[in-house]
């Protein structure tokens, strides 16, 4: 299997809580709690590790509160190599209702050294040696800008390893400019960055069109129950996730990327990794956490799942518009 390393530069506990529907203002009672250790980058570590993969997980990491990711680390087989920053990690809340409906409360995370920078830095350096892929995933503490970030992209490429990011906002603007091999919008995110609304799949289908011309090889797209956009070479393949009942969306984007790498790199065809991923992205929204192939019924939920190539040719008004 590959050597892959990821990156969670604002790394959080999620505390997980599920409700009936919520009365604002008013007193709810909770069905459930859990405090689990997270961000994007670390959520995907745990899907590639769990796939056979040798995972290094790196990034910043508070001090003070570090025992439950050193624990996950050392259940989950992960090579730590965090650097550690003063402070504690911040907490998200993740309010799950019976609907289906996600409300994310993000803390913004701790002010990060400048010493840190450096030393994850030339962390990042010895760390490159021998690895097939980097993953950079989620957002940014509040003085780390998007322009580092971008660095970091630069960094990897400049040993050339591919790197596949995951991110938002003004970090996606900064790290789309650095040319990664791979990135993993969703529809919202996808617009912000063409900016102007994308809200038919045409429309999402040019905009990653444009990504891929511009030199990013993989461009994929998650929308929700409209399902998965791969675009790769100006060709384009779409899946149609299965229907599942729906606990928590937490964790299912970070299950998709890791499940496309694991194709990719498993060198499969692009209609079985694309099945794949999506199949395993629907597994995760079951539960709290992220998806399980091992589950007992995977093999139905991929065959449950729609792949199609999609004609870029036929589109109204031309590929890039």
């Amino acid at each position: 299997m590959a050597r892959i390393l990821t990156l969670t530069l604002n790394p959080a506990l999620d505390l997980a809580i599920r409700t009936g529907p919520l009365r604002l203002g008013e007193v709810n009672r909770t069905e459930s709690t859990r405090l689990d250790p997270a961000g994007k980058g670390i959520n995907v570590a745990r899907v590639l590790a769990g796939l056979g993969h040798e995972v290094t997980v790196s990034g910043l990491l508070g001090a003070d509160n570090e025992t439950a990711f050193v624990r996950l680390f050392t259940e989950r087989g992960l090579r730590d190599a965090f650097i550690r920053v003063p402070g504690e990690t911040r907490i998200n809340a993740k309010l799950s209702e019976p609907d289906g409906r996600v409300t994310d409360l993000n803390g913004p995370g701790p002010r990060i050294p400048a010493e840190a920078l450096e030393a994850l830095s030339q962390r990042l350096e010895s760390l490159l040696t021998g690895l097939d892929a980097v993953v950079i995933s989620g957002s940014l503490p509040p003085n780390v800008t998007p322009e580092q970030l971008a660095g970091l992209v630069r960094a990897v490429w400049a040993r050339q390893v591919r790197v596949w990011l995951d991110t938002s906002g003004a970090a996606l603007v900064a790290g789309l400019a650095a040319r990664p091999s791979a990135v993993k919008p969703n529809e919202k995110e996808l617009a912000d960055w063409a900016g102007h609304p994308l809200e038919t799949s045409e429309a999402r289908l040019r905009a990653a069109l444009r990504l891929n011309a511009e030199g990013i090889e993989d461009v994929i797209v998650s929308a929700g129950a409209e399902g998965v956009l791969w675009v790769r070479g100006g060709e384009a393949l779409a899946a149609t996730s299965p229907r599942v009942s729906v606990v928590s969306t937490v964790g299912a984007g970070d299950t998709l990327v890791a499940g496309m790498l694991h194709g990719v790199l498993s060198g499969w065809p692009r209609e079985r990794g694309l099945r794949f991923a999506t199949a395993l992205a629907a597994e995760s929204v079951r539960h709290v956490g992220v998806g399980d192939p091992g589950a007992s019924d995977f093999e139905q939920l991929q065959q449950r799942t729609e792949v199609r190539s999609l004609s870029v040719d036929a589109l109204p008004g031309g590929t890039h518009g």
